[in-house]
């Protein structure tokens, strides 16, 4: 019982990063439906559960190998995001919502995210293959948490956008930087 609540724990702290970043796409001009929402939270939980496994899968090999710059790698992909948010958001009213930039919930900027938000993940996995934990129940349980999350962040963030509007972009944007340099800053504190 003890295992399961620790796992739960770890399931919601992973999930953090996807709730932020949901919030974010949710609060951006990207069409808002099912399908998006199911797309979004679908790869989130997907990517973290995935990763985990594959933490798990190849033990220290790779982790040793990316340890050094994977959180500037988070950081790559987080901020490029952040700032085409938030140039969106300062563009004219009447512009296209997007820009010309790719929809955030679909294609290349859906993976890089969706990477972005699971490398915390695949050293978790790693984590569980040195304690020789069942990564299995482990891996569907943050996925299937993350996958939650992200589906109260998508329709948190689309309440925020009617509410306030492309100001919400811009902070979302920010937040996406934010979360980028939290995630360099924990590793370089460590």
């Amino acid at each position: 019982m003890k295992d399961s609540w620790m796992l739960l724990v770890i399931a919601v702290g992973l999930a953090m990063d996807c709730f932020a970043v949901s919030l974010c796409i949710g609060s951006s001009p990207a069409p808002q439906n099912r399908r998006s929402i199911f797309r979004v939270s679908f790869h989130f939980g997907l990517f973290q559960g995935g990763m985990t496994l594959l933490g798990w899968l190849l033990g220290s090999t790779l982790v040793n190998l990316i340890a050094d710059f994977d959180h500037w790698i988070a950081l790559a992909l987080l901020g490029w995001i952040g700032v085409r948010m938030i140039v969106e958001g300062c563009s004219k009213e009447g512009a296209s919502p997007l820009n010309g930039c790719a929809d955030p919930t679909r294609g290349s900027s859906l993976v890089m995210l969706s990477v972005a938000t699971s490398i915390d993940a695949l050293g978790v996995g790693l984590s569980l293959a040195l304690l020789h934990a069942n990564v299995l129940p482990a891996s569907l349980v943050i996925g299937l948490v993350s996958l939650i999350l992200s589906v109260a962040g998508m329709l948190g963030g689309k309440r925020l956008n009617q509410r306030f509007g492309r100001r919400v972009e811009i902070i979302g944007g920010l937040v996406l930087i934010l979360i980028g340099l939290r995630i360099v800053l924990s590793h370089m504190l460590l």
